[in-house]
């Protein structure tokens, strides 16, 4: 299918939204380019409750979590990856609830940095998040009335993770998966190095087309109801974005800046920072492929010619 964006979203902020039985969204009011109209945050059950990705350090969604919530109990918190939109609440809400915090692990890169390269991305890491309990691959939490498998998802970042519903009440295979910011109906992920990394990302993308979902639940916007056929969409434009790459090398441009200008020239600027390190992360995966070559290791201030 040709890839088509749904930016037809509500955030009715303040309040929570049913999205299937037995699971509300709440979006934080944080909207931005890079966040669209806030940050999903969802709450699954009924009685004894777990809440994914509580979101920014923000006061009012503190309060909106705690009022949806209002006097059942939180047994878990799962964050799905550590950047500031999404885990920085993760203390705050296990303190009012003193539910258990769950993830992949702490924030790291997918790289070790290159001698003088600096983290663009330094300001949006939670660096001081660390989980109660580290999640593997695969691994099945069950609560009062959920269960919740771990699929680990890098790419995003190095530590990024969905969570598959796999039984809400008496419903056994839900096929409902919190996507949170490696699939979104709205836009493209960004994957951006050193936090993270192209290969990782279509590896897991393939991983989530071969599951099958019916239902995709993201970290940002509204849901994706055709997971399969869209995420073969989202496949195609990566593969799309590679091959505009690859013709600007070899018609000339030897620096991220210059290709850039030309294949985001219809994107809103405040996002050609984004769409360079998006850039650099196709071609460190051209580079490990041997299609492009470059003075040193890739950087976003390197110099790239054809391979050959």
């Amino acid at each position: 299918m040709a890839l088509k964006f749904d930016t037809g979203f509500d955030p009715f902020y303040g309040q929570g939204v049913n999205v299937a039985p037995d699971v509300q969204r709440i979006t934080a009011r944080n909207p931005s380019p890079f966040t669209f109209h806030g940050t999903n945050s969802y709450i699954i059950g009924r009685d004894t409750l777990a809440v994914i990705d509580p979101g920014p350090d923000d006061e009012a969604h503190l309060r909106t979590l705690l009022g949806v919530i209002a006097d059942r109990p939180v047994s878990h918190i799962f964050v799905s990856h550590t950047h500031r939109d999404h885990s920085p609440l993760a203390a705050r809400l296990k303190e009012r609830t003193g539910a258990l915090v769950l993830a992949e692990g702490p924030h790291r890169p997918a790289r070790a940095l290159h001698i003088g390269e600096t983290n663009a991305l330094d300001a949006s890491a939670d660096t001081g998040f660390v989980p109660d309990v580290a999640l593997p691959d695969g691994e099945v939490v069950d609560g009062d009335g959920w269960s919740i498998r771990t699929v680990l998802t890098p790419g995003h970042t190095a530590n990024h993770a969905a969570f598959a519903l796999e039984r809400i009440g008496a419903l056994e295979g839900t096929g409902i998966l919190f996507s949170a910011d490696h699939v979104m109906a709205w836009a493209t992920s960004i994957v951006a190095p050193p936090d993270g990394a192209m290969a990782d990302y279509m590896a897991s993308l393939d991983r989530l087309i071969e599951r099958g979902d019916r239902l995709l639940l993201p970290g940002h916007g509204g849901p994706v109801t055709t997971p399969r056929a869209f995420m073969r969409g989202l496949k195609t434009h990566r593969k799309m974005r590679e091959r505009a790459i690859l013709e600007r090398v070899k018609e000339g441009d030897r620096t991220i800046v210059d290709m850039v200008k030309a294949i985001y020239r219809d994107t809103d600027p405040r996002l050609h920072g984004a769409a360079g390190l998006s850039v650099l992360a196709h071609l460190e995966d051209l580079t490990a492929r041997g299609l492009v070559v470059t003075d040193a290791a890739p950087a976003i201030d390197g110099i790239f010619t054809p391979a050959g």
